[in-house]
């Protein structure tokens, strides 16, 4: 079992940018689909970005909405995953999540470890 802790979080004004990090201890991320997840109030947790595991060759996935705008990688050293988001809009606000899959894909009840959550405000 992987622990998961993310930060980086806060407010930003729109076109600002944010790295929000996600901390694993206890099992390496190069383990696990490593995946980002947020959920608005009232709405469900989506889907945001997923990097396959390996400690070599990756390949990374992001819903449409983010696509050219949020990068997420891996840093096998520091056991740290990183969601790097640029060109933030207002509609980006949430509270941000990782977590860890074995078997990866867009559903959220397909991942088993979560972390706390951190929020990212977006203001115009």
């Amino acid at each position: 079992q992987v622990q998961l802790v993310e930060s980086g979080g806060g407010l930003v004004q729109a076109g600002g940018s944010l790295r929000l990090s996600c901390a694993a201890s206890g099992r390496p991320v190069s383990s696990y689909i490593m995946g980002w997840f947020r959920q608005a109030p009232g709405a469900a947790r989506e889907f945001v970005a997923r990097i396959t595991r390996g400690s070599s060759s990756t390949s990374t996935y992001y819903t449409d909405s983010v696509k050219g705008r949020f990068t997420i990688s891996r840093d096998t050293a520091k056991n740290t995953v990183y969601l790097q988001m640029n060109s933030l809009k207002p509609e980006d606000t949430a509270v941000y999540y990782c977590a860890a899959s074995l078997y990866g894909g867009d559903n959220p009840s397909k991942y088993d470890s979560w972390g706390q959550g951190t929020q990212v405000t977006v203001a115009l």
